[in-house]
């Protein structure tokens, strides 16, 4: 489906980037569904998930579903990048109405936030130098860095703290950086960006087994919104079955991630 791309401005932190579907593909849903336009936020930094081309447009997995979802529920949307630290508040603050970002449904969210069903499940990994750890039980006594606010970090601080030096990171990209540059030993992440960031970073690898925690990844709405969290349910599920789930996760992944 064909998109524009427009600026718009919101009194948040982050890249601010809109993505409408044409007005004459969509026919209008009731207000009390779906918000007109349904405003969804994504972080922007988190590849091959979410991130932001030489062209600043939103890309990624999060993105290709948002719009998908958007088209079967024939809703007007629009997407915007947010910092991951206050992607949360504002949803609660009602600056948009979704948050399709990648983020793990927890209790500790659920206190201020609400889930749709989920729409990919996720592993953890650890990252390290070739010749370098060889997995969870050989972090101690390591430097060990994660992004602040993720399963991820979570983990870490469960499992690692008093046996390792657990450094938290804003961003993914920050927490490459010093692993690169030999200030981390190793680094937690979820499997799949470390994946596709390894990619193009051959001196690193994927050190011991992935890590299942039963983590489950899905749309963040604001609390007792019933009748949203119901158009996205069935939205994702007609996707599920129609194929474009799967025509978008080929496009990302060699398996299926649900």
């Amino acid at each position: 489906m064909k998109k524009m791309n427009i600026i718009i401005p919101l009194a948040i932190a982050g890249i601010v980037i809109g993505v409408f579907l044409k007005p004459e593909q969509n026919v209008q849903v009731a207000k009390s569904e779906v918000p007109n336009p349904l405003r969804i936020a994504t972080e922007g930094a988190y590849p091959p998930f979410n991130g932001v081309d030489s062209n600043g447009k939103l890309v990624g997995f999060d993105v290709d579903i948002a719009n998908a979802l958007c088209e079967e529920m024939q809703a007007n949307c629009v997407l915007v990048a947010q910092d991951w630290d206050g992607i949360i508040p504002a949803l609660v603050a009602d600056k948009y109405d979704a948050i399709i970002a990648s983020m793990s449904i927890t209790d500790e969210r659920k206190l201020t936030i609400d889930f749709t069903n989920k729409y990919y499940s996720n592993y953890l990994a650890v990252i390290a130098p070739k010749g370098g750890v060889s997995g969870v039980d050989n972090l101690n006594g390591k430097t060990v860095g994660a992004q602040r606010s993720t399963v991820a970090a979570q983990w870490a601080e469960d499992n690692l703290m008093g046996k390792a030096d657990v450094k938290l990171y804003d961003t993914q990209t920050a927490a490459y950086s010093d692993l690169e540059t030999g200030r981390l030993d190793a680094m937690v992440s979820d499997i799949y960006p470390a994946m596709d960031w390894l990619k193009t970073n051959s001196e690193f690898v994927l050190a011991g087994e992935k890590v299942d925690i039963n983590d489950q990844i899905g749309i963040g709405i604001r609390q007792n919104e019933e009748a949203l969290k119901t158009a996205f349910n069935k939205a994702l599920e007609s996707i599920r079955t129609n194929g474009k789930y799967a025509a978008i996760n080929a496009k990302y992944f060699s398996a299926d991630i649900y």
